[in-house]
C-alpha cells in the first residue's frame, strides 16, 4: 500500500557508501576540529570562524585576570596569533576550547610577568614577593558601570589581588564555570589541590573585602 512516503533519492552517480560519508561530512564540517585542519590546508577564512566563535569569552577570561580592557585586547590578540601558529599541535580529539583556554592563561602569565619588569625598571615595585597579581591594573572607574557591573568589577579587582597560585582556580572555577577536574587538568595540579586553592583563595578575600 502507497502512504505517500518517499524514501530519499541517493544520486545515481555515487555509490550509497559513498553518499553517506559525503552527508556527513558536510553536517560536521563546521566543528571546531574541522575548521582546524581545514586551516592547516590553507583555508583562512576557516581560522577566522574559529576566531568568531571563540573570541567573546577569550576575551572575557583574559580581561577577569588582567584587569585592563586595554591590555586585555592586546593579549586577545597575542592569544589567536599564537594559537594560529601552533595549531598543529591541536589534538583534535580534545576540545578546541580547552587548548585555547591553556594558551590565553599562559599569555596572561607573560603579560604580568612584562608588567613586573616595567615597574621595577620604572622604581614602581616596591614589593618582594613576586607575584604578579600584585602588579594588576585598577579597574576602570565603577561610578560609569551599572550596580551589578560594578559589583562583579570589585570582585574582579579584589581577585586580582590575590596570588597567582590562588586566582588562577577561582577565575577558571566560579568565573569561567570549569570543573575542579577540568582546571586541575588546565593548571597541571589535582581536583584535590584546586579545591584546597579555591578554599584559600576565598579565605584571602573574605580578608580583603573587610
Amino acid at each position: 500500500m502507497n502512504d505517500g512516503y518517499r524514501p530519499a533519492r541517493i544520486p545515481a552517480t555515487r555509490s550509497a557508501l559513498g553518499y553517506i560519508r559525503d552527508t556527513l561530512t558536510d553536517q560536521n564540517d563546521d566543528t571546531d576540529a574541522a575548521l582546524a585542519m581545514r586551516t592547516l590546508r590553507g583555508d583562512d577564512d576557516a581560522f577566522a570562524r574559529l576566531m568568531s566563535r571563540h573570541k567573546g569569552w577569550v576575551y572575557q577570561f583574559v580581561r577577569r585576570y588582567v584587569g585592563n580592557p586595554a591590555d586585555s585586547y592586546d593579549v586577545l590578540q597575542d592569544t589567536f596569533f599564537a594559537a594560529w601558529r601552533a595549531l598543529s599541535r591541536y589534538e583534535t580529539d580534545r576540545p578546541f576550547a580547552f587548548w585555547l583556554r591553556r594558551i590565553a592563561l599562559n599569555k596572561c602569565r607573560d603579560r604580568s610577568r612584562r608588567e613586573i619588569v616595567r615597574r621595577l625598571i620604572g622604581g614602581g615595585g616596591g614589593g618582594d614577593d613576586g607575584d604578579a597579581a600584585d602588579v594588576i591594573d585598577p579597574a576602570p572607574d565603577p561610578s560609569m558601570l551599572a550596580e551589578s557591573g560594578q559589583e562583579l568589577r570589585r570582585l574582579e579587582a579584589q581577585i586580582n589581588k590575590l596570588p597567582r597560585s590562588l586566582k588562577e582556580p577561582l577565575l577558571l572555577t566560579a568565573l569561567e564555570g570549569l570543573s575542579q577536574q577540568q582546571a586541575g587538568e588546565l593548571l597541571g595540579v589535582s581536583a584535590k589541590a584546586i579545591e584546597a586553592r579555591i578554599y584559600r583563595a576565598r579565605k584571602a578575600l573574605f580578608h580583603i573585602r573587610e
